[in-house]
């Protein structure tokens, strides 16, 4: 018998929870293949008291960015559970020491979404230098006709000649400095814990934060959220930050501190942010960000819009698959962790 087969047979008793019912339908049949699946019933984010109860006696949790993934689900799983996957780039929604201490790995989709990301961000940093959202609210509010051929309305930003710099040049941030090179920017600064050759090619440079908030026209947060980067971009760097640069974030929204981003937007320190990402999520249709007087100031998208690709899908729930089935039963497969 192969170990592939033994795999498959091995399998067939294993139970995996879903936390969504609204997964595609491609993901729940590869996973029915081969394992006894429970999908959550109810629509939408799964609740707390939902995850708990439905974890029972599982051996697999199939989950998303939405769901808290710590101790109490651990306990509340038991002894069954062998793997925790996520169908994300982003594993901080899971504690990771709870994860190790109780000998449970951790499945993730890096690489899938680096392309769709970096094209996302770009599509977010031109509508927001160039006040796309605004722009389109005028033509239905009237500000359309009352300014038409106002030399100086909807004034933005330019790319072309302009210093783009990256926080945090890893996967995605490399892919997005591919794609904007073609804008002709002038140079291109990034943080990052050692230089990178990967970035020789662009010119770039790496600097520190501060560097990096003074002289660039457009900064782009790449990041993954840690301790270290929590709210790192604050009232501190904004007032380093020329009042017309840009700012966009399509890392976490817990490495901006909204309230001072917010008190920077209405006081003019910075032209504008585009933000893919904010806190909470998803944002309430009344929050502060929602009400800033002046709209061309911002644009805000729907987080994880870059799933919005057919294509994806498959590749994403493929490998987040084969992440889980490789966990749950072989010691010896190497995979991305």
């Amino acid at each position: 018998t192969s170990i592939h087969s033994l795999m498959l047979k091995m399998s067939s008793n294993a139970t995996v929870f879903v936390t969504r019912n609204d997964v595609p339908t491609c993901a729940l049949d590869l996973l029915r293949e081969h394992f006894q699946v429970k999908v959550n019933p109810n629509d939408g984010i799964i609740t707390r008291e939902e995850l708990l109860k439905g974890v029972k006696g599982v051996d697999g949790i199939f989950c998303l960015l939405s769901d808290r993934i710590d101790e109490d689900v651990v306990k509340s799983a038991g002894t069954s559970l062998k793997t925790v996957c996520t169908m994300s780039v982003g594993y901080d929604h899971i504690d990771l020491a709870v994860m190790k201490s109780h000998g449970i790995k951790v499945g993730y989709t890096p690489d899938v979404l680096t392309d769709s990301v970096a094209e996302h961000t770009v599509g977010l940093l031109l509508a927001t230098a160039r006040n796309f959202f605004s722009a389109n609210k005028e033509i239905f509010n009237g500000g359309w006709q009352k300014n038409n051929c106002c030399p100086v309305w909807m004034l933005g930003g330019e790319i072309r000649n302009s210093i783009v710099g990256i926080f945090g040049l890893g996967r995605i941030g490399l892919a997005i400095m591919k794609r904007l090179a073609s804008f002709d920017v002038k140079e291109f600064l990034y943080t990052s814990r050692s230089d990178k050759v990967s970035a020789v090619q662009y010119g770039a440079r790496r600097v520190s934060i501060d560097e990096l908030a003074s002289s660039s026209d457009y900064i782009i947060i790449a990041c993954a959220l840690t301790p270290e980067t929590k709210e790192v971009f604050n009232k501190n760097i904004f007032k380093k930050m020329k009042k017309s640069s840009y700012l966009v974030n399509i890392s976490r929204g817990g490495v901006i501190q909204q309230d001072d981003l917010i008190e920077a937007l209405k006081n003019n320190q910075i032209a504008g942010a585009g933000l893919d990402v904010m806190t909470p999520e998803p944002l309430p249709s009344d929050h502060p960000l929602t009400k800033l007087s002046n709209c061309s100031k911002y644009c805000i998208s729907l987080y994880t819009i870059h799933y919005r690709n057919s294509k994806l899908c498959p590749l994403s729930l493929t490998l987040f698959w084969n992440n889980l089935f490789f966990e749950c039963f072989s010691t010896k497969h190497k995979h991305n962790r």
